[in-house]
Parts: C-alpha cells; sequence; structure tokens
C-alpha cells in the first residue's frame, strides 16, 4: 500500500472561483436560499455611534475592477468592544451590534459598499492603543489564500502614529494604502489593489 501511494500527485491547489458567491453569497449568484442573507447588517439601526458608508472597488495588477470578489469585515463597535467572547470586555458591547458582515463586488461595476458605525479605539497587544479600523478578508477568483488587511480612518492620524500594525509598515507610502479617503461627511472610499503600484499592505494573520 505504501509503495501505491508513492504513484500518487499531489493534489492540484484549487482557487476560491468562480462558485464563490454559490457558497457565501447565494443572493448574489441568483439563488433564494435564505430569507436574510448572511453577513447584510454589520450594525442595525438603533446601535449607537456615527453611521458611516465605506465603499471602494477591488483592482487587479493593471488596475482593472475585480468583479467576483468577496469581502468579510469586522470591526469594534463605537467604545472599541467586539461582540466576541475573547474580547473582556464582551459584555459590554453596544445591545444589537453584530460587527460582521461580508459584502461583494457588483458583477457589472466590481463596485463594492456597506452601512455600518465607526469603531472607536482597541486595545492592542503588549498594552498598545489601536487607531480605529475596520478588518477586511479578501477572497477571489484566482486566489488561493484569502487576502487580509485593514482600513483605517484619516481623521486620526495622531493615533495612526502609535497604531502597532501601522507603524510595523516601515515606508509611508505603503502605509497609506490602509488609510481610506473622506469623500462626504460619512462616506469613506476604500479601494484594495492586489499588486502592482499602489498595492494595498496586506497582513500575515
Amino acid at each position: 500500500m505504501a509503495q501505491a501511494l508513492g504513484y500518487l500527485k499531489e493534489t492540484a491547489s484549487q482557487t476560491a472561483g468562480p462558485y464563490v458567491h454559490i457558497g457565501l453569497a447565494p443572493g448574489a449568484a441568483g439563488f433564494q436560499t435564505f430569507a436574510q442573507e448572511l453577513g447584510r447588517i454589520i450594525a442595525p439601526e438603533g446601535v449607537p455611534g456615527e453611521r458611516i458608508r465605506v465603499e471602494g472597488l477591488v483592482l487587479d495588477g493593471l488596475g482593472a475592477p475585480v468583479k467576483d470578489a468577496l469581502l468579510e469585515v469586522w470591526q469594534a463597535d463605537a467604545n472599541g468592544i467586539y461582540p466576541h467572547p475573547e474580547d473582556p470586555r464582551v459584555a459590554e458591547v453596544a445591545s444589537g451590534f453584530r460587527g460582521w458582515g461580508r459584502v461583494i463586488t457588483d458583477f457589472d461595476t466590481g463596485f463594492w459598499s456597506f452601512d455600518t458605525i465607526r469603531p472607536g479605539p482597541t486595545p492592542g497587544r503588549a498594552g498598545k492603543r489601536q487607531a480605529p479600523h475596520i478588518s477586511f478578508w479578501l477572497v477571489s477568483r484566482g486566489i488561493n489564500i484569502g487576502l487580509n488587511t485593514r482600513m483605517y480612518f484619516p481623521q486620526d492620524q495622531a493615533l495612526h502614529a502609535t497604531d502597532p500594525v501601522l507603524t510595523s509598515v516601515e515606508h509611508p507610502v505603503r502605509r497609506q494604502t490602509m488609510i481610506a479617503t473622506r469623500t462626504a461627511p460619512a462616506t469613506y472610499r476604500f479601494d484594495i489593489r492586489l499588486q502592482g503600484d499602489g498595492e494595498t499592505v496586506f497582513i500575515d494573520v
């Protein structure tokens, strides 16, 4: 038996597409599997905090929109508390706050957006304070392993200077790829570039 196994070849690696939406966001693929698609609502109406919209594109190495990407997002509430048992303050998290969401790019334009509340600063390792941010996990056709990054807010420059993740990115130009642009009082633009000029900083987690 051991000798027979020597003739077996390694299974080819698989990417996430082209059927990622059928499994993770079936409504977008035309399948009415769930009455409420999982991850649509991060912070229901009534959750305290500044309501904002986050939007953008996922761009490939040539600058073209990726139209079949799926993004998952995690964030703390307005007081910097995560609705997760590993957060020691989880009992104090805002009522109804979910802190997790799933969004897909538009099949025609590649544009994505979601509504939420602006998160507060969160505790980091070794007692360091993290600036308000939203964590992203991205997967699409052609990507073998999901990509992780963060989006920070442009008005928090003082906190950026001590944020342990941002300060670990030595080059200031590269650091800017993790900071959104405020395009309206309550709207933030965050384009994610997969490779090439201006490639977004991705985090090994």
